[in-house]
């Protein structure tokens, strides 16, 4: 990292009423005395000052200049930020300015970086705070905040401080176990400790890929025979006419995927070829073949069907919905012993080709029915939509902090793997206690790995490139 003062613009590239240009390192408060004047700031002040080149004297711009001496920083430096007028020429000469000062400009994430290295974050923090940027829906945006603001961190802490602890009595046990001093029960205390410890991350773990889900969007997909309006759902949700639709059974060919917001959650939305059972296309065949692959991949199913088709065949609703599913030959993935998936829901289209009492009997019913020609039912079906996609992702703001990084979660099972060889260890008659407590320090390892107590320098430059630069 060095000891060089980096300076970088933080706001973001293009024309803007006000861009923000940050500096950090031990020469930070020279960019005020020597292009401002102001020889002894006030910390964390706004002055409106001329800001001037320091070798010509000539005026760059007139701005707002504010004064953080560390450790009290973002980065834990000394730092400064000018803010400035956001106009390109302006922004060109303040950054060679500021390069006459042999600053150097900072490189992607480096702002971050040096705060991670001086202790003001940890690499869930940084994470967190890099999600928060990337963040695209509400739900995602939540997500994020919690843990930049330290929820994880908290959390593996204190599992890394409980271990510590153990790891601490266990090696006075084996120091000073004929000590009268030691206490005779502490081996038990320690392995209830760690047992507790070992079955909350296993509970941790078992989330459901919650957050992992929420940060990398809910895959769904749209499924059901040719000509049921598939399509025309998929385009009614994105807002636009992303796919061709026509009265032509099999237009859709191939899997058409898109970016989507519903009530705050990330939607991959797909729109598949329809499932027709008998065809010789060999095109359509392959197009069905894709279609069940995503499918089975998916975090979530619509499974759409014509609702006059339904109505003709005169079946209960639960029996026509497993004869339509065996049909299409998706009977392993969407019945579990008998009985709809948790992550499918049926919607009848066509709603318009019905009479109002025959529709009003079939809601009654708690069927779901939309007119995707009419844009009728939507309101219900994105109801239902929702309600599915929080049992799918959880709600980040009232949940307990859960995993967002399958990284995380490589560690995380790793560390049970590491108490489970330590209570396999300790329950044998004549066991090495030594090599036993070494299990525990290899399970705070891993917990370090997740926060970046236990650096991997490859990963570093993984996460912080993910930064812009002034960031």
């Amino acid at each position: 990292m060095g000891n060089s003062t980096i300076y970088a613009l933080s706001s973001g590239q293009g024309k803007c009423g006000v861009a923000v240009v940050r500096i950090s390192g031990g020469e930070a408060l020279e960019a005020l005395r020597k292009m401002t004047n102001l020889t002894k700031p006030e910390p964390r002040k706004a002055f409106l000052r001329k800001i001037f080149d320091p070798q010509t004297g000539e005026i760059i711009d007139r701005g707002l200049c504010l004064w953080f001496p560390g450790p009290n920083s973002f980065t834990g430096e000394d730092s400064v930020e000018f803010q400035v007028h956001g106009g390109p020429a302006i922004l060109e000469s303040l950054m060679s300015a500021l390069a006459k000062l042999e600053f150097r400009a900072a490189e992607s994430g480096e702002f971050t970086r040096r705060a991670f290295f001086n202790d003001k974050l940890d690499l869930t923090e940084v994470e967190g705070l890099a999600d928060l940027i990337d963040a695209e829906t509400e739900q995602q945006r939540k997500l994020a905040l919690l843990q930049a603001d330290g929820s994880l961190s908290k959390l593996y802490k204190k599992w890394r401080e409980s271990l510590a602890q153990s790891v601490a009595n266990l090696e006075a046990y084996i120091d000073f176990s004929e000590d009268d001093n030691i206490e005779s029960d502490v081996l038990n205390r320690c392995n209830e400790t760690l047992r507790d410890l070992s079955l909350n991350i296993k509970t941790h773990l078992s989330d459901g890929r919650k957050g992992e889900i929420l940060r990398n969007g809910i895959r769904t997909v749209i499924i059901g025979e040719p000509n049921v309006g598939k399509s025309s759902l998929l385009n009614y949700l994105v807002q636009r006419n992303a796919a061709i639709v026509t009265p032509i059974a099999g237009t859709t060919r191939d899997i058409v995927e898109l970016n989507t917001n519903i009530s705050g959650y990330p939607i991959l939305l797909a729109d598949t070829a329809g499932l027709a059972k008998a065809t010789t296309d060999v095109v359509e065949q392959e197009g069905i073949r894709r279609a069940k692959i995503y499918a089975n991949n998916a975090d979530f199913v619509i499974l759409m069907a014509d609702a006059t088709v339904y109505l003709n065949s005169r079946k209960p609703y639960e029996e026509y919905v497993r004869d339509y599913i065996e049909n299409l030959e998706l009977k392993d993935l969407l019945l579990k012993k008998g009985v709809l998936a948790e992550n499918c829901v049926v919607v009848m289209n066509k709603a318009d080709l019905l009479n109002d009492q025959t529709k009003e009997r079939l809601r009654a019913d708690r069927i779901t029915v939309i007119s995707c020609a009419k844009e009728e039912g939507f309101q219900e079906f994105l109801e239902t939509m929702t309600h599915n996609f929080q049992k799918i992702c959880g709600n980040p703001s009232r949940e307990n902090p859960t995993i967002s990084q399958n990284r995380h979660r490589i560690h995380l099972i790793k560390c049970v793997e590491h108490l489970e060889n330590y209570f396999e260890l300790s329950s044998t008659a004549e066991y090495d206690m030594v090599l036993a407590v070494q299990e525990i320090r290899n399970s705070m390892r891993e917990l370090g790995k997740i926060t970046g107590h236990v650096s991997a320098e490859q990963i570093l430059d993984i996460i912080f490139k993910t930064f812009c630069i002034g960031k």
